[in-house]
């Protein structure tokens, strides 16, 4: 991905672009660099978001912007089945915590227990549109939370895997195509423009 986004910017003739890759807990990045954070769909993933987030909170200049979404409530995503599916197949849970910063204010207030000011909060409806089965579970298996395992599956367990999801939507489909709902989480909020740059405590 760092390669691929490096080669596109060279070829669009963007020269002050820059794409690394690195831990999103303790960035490799000096004090107050930048005027604008963003995560889209990244912490989820995470050990501790929060970490991440005081990070993001460390990197920006004071004043600066940060904007992060996450998926919404799983009672509001068609579409979560797909990790209980998918776990009952291997050995381990995966990604236990997934949704917790899209319940009620979570993600909010981590944002302001990491230092951020003006915190402002928006959930948004949405409706995942898929031309058929196929299209579908190629963007719950292949590119969705879950690829790792799915990379691993043999080809008796992705089409019991795939035939469980497909059943699982089966109340969204429409014709062949399916209309899956979800929802996200989206904050944004500013550092402090007053008291200097936040700093990383060092580590003993």
């Amino acid at each position: 991905m760092v390669a691929a986004a490096t080669r596109r910017a060279r070829e669009a003739r963007v020269p002050n672009a820059h794409f690394a890759r690195m831990d999103a807990e303790r960035l490799e990045c000096a004090d107050a660099g930048f005027d604008v954070a963003l995560c889209a769909l990244g912490l989820m993933y995470l050990p501790e978001p929060e970490g991440a987030l005081r990070e993001m909170r460390r990197a920006l200049r004071p004043g600066g912007r940060m904007v992060s979404a996450v998926w919404g409530e799983r009672a509001h995503c068609g579409w979560a089945s797909v990790f209980g599916i998918v776990q009952a197949e291997v050995a381990s849970e995966v990604c236990p915590l997934f949704f917790r910063l899209g319940k009620g204010d979570t993600l909010a207030r981590a944002c302001a227990g990491a230092g951020f000011e003006s915190v402002q909060s928006q959930r948004i409806a949405t409706t995942l549109d898929y031309a058929n089965a196929n299209e579908a579970c190629e963007a719950a298996f292949a590119g969705g939370p879950v690829a790792l395992a799915w990379s691993r599956f043999d080809a008796a367990v992705r089409e019991r895997v795939r035939r469980r999801y497909i059943e699982s939507i089966a109340p969204w489909r429409n014709g062949e195509a399916y209309r899956v709902p979800g929802e996200f989480v989206v904050v944004s909020a500013r550092a402090p423009a007053s008291g200097g740059p936040a700093r990383r405590p060092d580590r003993t």
